[in-house]
C-alpha cells in the first residue's frame, strides 16, 4: 500500500473598508478590533479566515469560498469568518481529508497585528482543528493596502487524504 501524498492549496481573499459613515466592525483572523474601521462583505469581511477557507477548499479540490458560502447564499449574510472557517473544516474533513495545517499572510497598513497575533492563531486554531499561524505585513505604501483603502490575505494549507 502507497502512502497518501499530502496536497497543499491557495486562498486568497481581498476586502475593501466599508465607506467612511458606515458604522460596521472590523473583524479580522476571528478577532474583534474595537475601534477600527470595518471591512465591507457579504459576511463579516474577515480576510485572514476567509483566505484560511478557501486555501482548505483548494487544497482538498471541495470548491471555494464562492461555491460554498457566496452571496446567493442569504443564510451566510453577516457571518462571522470563524464560523465560514468551522464549517470549511468540517467540510474539507467530510471529503475524507486531514487538515495539517494552514499558513496566513497578511496583507495592510491597519490593525497593528503583532499584538494580537497569539490570541488569533488560537482563534483560528480551534476553528480549524489544526495549527493555524498568520503573519503579517504592510506593502510600504503601495496599492490598495498601501493606501489603506483595504485588506488582503493569502494563505496555503497542507491536507492528507485519509
Amino acid at each position: 500500500m502507497t502512502a497518501k501524498l499530502p496536497r497543499t492549496g491557495i486562498g486568497i481573499d481581498v476586502h475593501a473598508f466599508a465607506p467612511s459613515g458606515q458604522s460596521r466592525t472590523l473583524w479580522l483572523a476571528g478577532l474583534e478590533w474595537p475601534g477600527e474601521r470595518g471591512l465591507a462583505g457579504h459576511s463579516d469581511g474577515d480576510a485572514v479566515a476567509h483566505a484560511a477557507a478557501d486555501a482548505l477548499f483548494s487544497a482538498s479540490g471541495t470548491g471555494d469560498l464562492g461555491s460554498n458560502f457566496g452571496t446567493d447564499r442569504p443564510e451566510y449574510a453577516g457571518a462571522s469568518g470563524i464560523t465560514l472557517l468551522t464549517e470549511a473544516a468540517r467540510i474539507v474533513r467530510a471529503a475524507g481529508f486531514e487538515i495539517g495545517n494552514v499558513a496566513v499572510q497578511l496583507v495592510g497598513n491597519r490593525p497593528r497585528f503583532t499584538p494580537r497575533r497569539a490570541e488569533a492563531e488560537a482563534a483560528l486554531s480551534a476553528a480549524v482543528g489544526a495549527p493555524v499561524t498568520v503573519s503579517a505585513t504592510t506593502s510600504d505604501g503601495l496599492g490598495f493596502t498601501g493606501r489603506g483603502e483595504g485588506i488582503a490575505a493569502v494563505a496555503t494549507a497542507v491536507v492528507v487524504e485519509c
